[in-house]
């Protein structure tokens, strides 16, 4: 069975998440199934964009943050450096059980204050970390009930598998918010309570007694409150443009590295990775594609599989593993968001930006992607004159078949719900939005016109 098909552990989370949110709202539905209708026109809810992403990205933001042991460098692409260890520590790989010291430096950032008050944070990060190096990304918030969150983990991260196993970090919670793999959750928001503010720590380690470091290019996350919803209003087409995007399927890559979340059938994250990594000219060379045995084709599907792996999670749907992996291709960068309607992506698409959307539906509920998913990952590529979305989907039987044209409304509604209707008729979680966005480290003006529309810079 294939992962369109089964349901994905960061779905029931969300789903169990969305159980706790909607408070009574489950009860209500076995009595009476609510109005979806309803959701969609409350201009209240849906008057302004729900989402505050911000990052912090030049010379100047990486020294208006704390720094100990850490430096800011400028130059092509400003970043941050480790300049003299703060400390040593010993870290035992989960996932290995070895023990390793490693120096380590940290830097925090000014304390960001979200315009609008969250109920899930999701940070995103672009990052150079050369053998015998890696990072970690802490989320420190304020509730709006005056208290603080923990120092959350957000993520342990190498671009490589040999000196650590990337990695997100289970049970942590505080009785007020949760991290769900990737994702900081308010545990209840129907009670009202919301992050108003955070601070991200970054800490660097290396190899002992070396020079080695990481350079981090980009730190950020994305808050948001996007309203419980079955329906969304409909929007009107405004463009018909179509890129050209390579077309990588997921599915002839079934039984590969059983290793990596079961093999290719549940690929559909590091396959739409790829296919928008290869559109900015990304490449890897024969080399880094060694060790894929030689009659596999693709094989760059298969290394994007590997190198976007979260071992906790066991599986390569690790939202910020991917923008991460996508960033370590030259002059490359890439943030997790979530758009408020096809309109956003029209606005990217016109400025030549493909982007990675998540949503989960019936079979019955996308006219002719002939399956169901508890959750999925595809590329938008364009529309057609008619406003309808062109996507190449990576769960289709071979690379010439990837290229779909889906229904303008029922993509739509999809993407942007936060609730739905799962075959049991039970009330499940939808994505509410969410996005991968790759892009040059330089975009051209236009580009930068189009990212800051959809609330990225």
């Amino acid at each position: 069975m294939s992962r369109a098909q089964q349901p994905s552990r960061r779905t029931v989370i969300a789903a169990a998440v969305a159980a706790a949110v909607a408070g009574g709202t489950a009860p209500a539905a076995a009595a009476g199934r609510p109005d979806p209708a309803a959701d969609a026109d409350d201009p209240g809810r849906t008057g302004g964009r729900p989402v505050d992403y911000h990052a912090w990205t030049t010379y100047s933001e990486w020294r208006g943050g704390t720094s100990q042991g850490t430096r800011a460098v400028s130059g092509h692409r400003p970043g941050l450096v480790l300049a003299a260890p703060a400390g040593s520590t010993d870290y035992t790989d989960p996932h290995t059980g070895t023990t390793a010291p490693w120096e380590y430096a940290t830097w925090t950032s000014p304390r960001h204050r979200l315009a609008v008050p969250a109920t899930e944070v999701i940070s995103s990060w672009n990052a150079h970390t050369p053998e015998g190096t890696w990072i970690q990304v802490e989320l420190c918030g304020a509730y709006s009930d005056g208290t603080d969150t923990p120092w959350y983990v957000m993520g342990r991260w190498a671009a490589g598998d040999q000196d650590i196993k990337r990695t997100s970090v289970d049970g942590q919670r505080d009785g007020k918010s949760s991290i769900w793999t990737d994702t900081f959750a308010i545990d209840d928001a129907s009670t009202g309570l919301r992050l108003v503010s955070y601070r991200l720590r970054l800490t660097l380690y290396r190899r002992p007694g070396t020079r080695l470091t990481p350079t981090v290019w980009r730190l950020g996350a994305m808050g948001s409150d996007i309203p419980d919803r079955f329906t969304v209003p409909a929007s009107t087409p405004g463009l018909a443009q179509e890129l050209v995007v390579p077309r990588y399927s997921q599915e002839i890559h079934k039984g590969q590295y059983p290793q990596y979340d079961n093999g290719g059938e549940a690929w559909c994250s590091p396959t739409s990775s790829q296919m928008i990594i290869e559109y900015w000219g990304g490449r890897l060379g024969p080399d880094q594609l060694s060790w894929v045995d030689p009659s596999y084709a693709d094989p760059q599907v298969d290394a994007a599989a590997r190198y976007t792996y979260d071992y906790q999670y066991q599986g390569c749907g690790n939202w910020p593993f991917n923008a991460a992996y996508a960033a370590t291709f030259k002059d490359l960068q890439g943030v997790i968001t979530r758009l408020a309607s096809l309109a956003d992506l029209e606005t990217l698409i016109a400025a030549g930006i493909p982007a990675i959307t998540s949503q989960s539906f019936l079979k019955t509920e996308l006219t002719g992607a002939g399956y169901g998913t508890s959750g999925h990952l595809m590329t938008v590529i364009g529309f057609t004159a008619d406003g309808d979305v062109i996507a190449n989907d990576p769960a289709s039987p071979s690379d010439d078949a990837v290229r779909r044209v889906y229904r303008r409304r029922e993509f739509e509604n999809i993407w942007l719900r936060t609730k739905r209707y799962n075959a049991s008729g039970a009330v499940a979680s939808g994505t509410g939005g969410v996005c991968y966005l790759y892009f040059p480290a330089h975009p051209s003006a236009h580009q930068r016109k189009a990212l800051a529309a959809v609330g990225v810079r």
